[in-house]
């Protein structure tokens, strides 16, 4: 069964994400979160505003976000894109056109609202939940879900094939964050 996950425990999971890019040095801001207003995973948001070891852009738009990630990275620097999913429908072509034929390695958290606690996302009563991961297979973004803590580990996982893939990959953050 899903369950929430702590913002803290998220955070921690960042850091050492983001240190791990760096080499292990001590280099701040350790990396830098590009976001749009998400109730999904405001807690982290709302944590990250304390955080100054990582540093948080909150963009207008998915589009935006991507291609502020897009430039992050051209000057060597770390980024996670922070969205919900109505987000990534919303983006797609950025996405792609970056992503996919640009070849830059985009790392997307992305928030499912209203997924159900005892359903699986694809057998969801709601569209958006229930077609994010078939949009994510249809261009062939490697994708997996955040089901509770225990899954954490999968977020160095795939911001490491991100990189090693030179396109998108992204983690589904299962339930609202605590």
């Amino acid at each position: 069964m899903p369950e929430s996950i702590p913002a803290s425990l998220i955070i921690d999971t960042l850091k050492e994400t983001f240190r791990e890019a760096r080499g292990g040095g001590r280099h701040e801001p350790l990396g830098w979160i590009l976001s749009v207003p998400d109730t999904h995973q405001r807690t982290v948001l709302a944590a990250l505003d304390k955080e100054r070891a990582i540093r948080v852009v909150t963009c207008a738009t998915e589009d935006e976000a991507t291609t502020a990630a897009a430039g992050l990275y051209l000057g060597g620097e770390p980024a996670v894109l922070m969205i919900q999913h109505a987000g990534l429908y919303a983006s797609v072509n950025t996405l792609r056109g970056l992503g996919i034929d640009g070849r830059v390695p985009l790392f997307y958290m992305i928030g499912l609202l209203s997924r159900e606690k005892d359903k699986d996302p694809r057998e969801s009563r709601h569209s958006m939940v229930r077609y994010c991961e078939p949009l994510l297979d249809t261009f062939a973004v490697p994708h997996a879900r955040l089901e509770g803590p225990d899954d954490l580990e999968l977020i160095p996982e795939y911001y490491r094939l991100a990189q090693q893939r030179r396109g998108p990959a992204a983690v589904l953050v299962g339930l609202e964050t605590i």
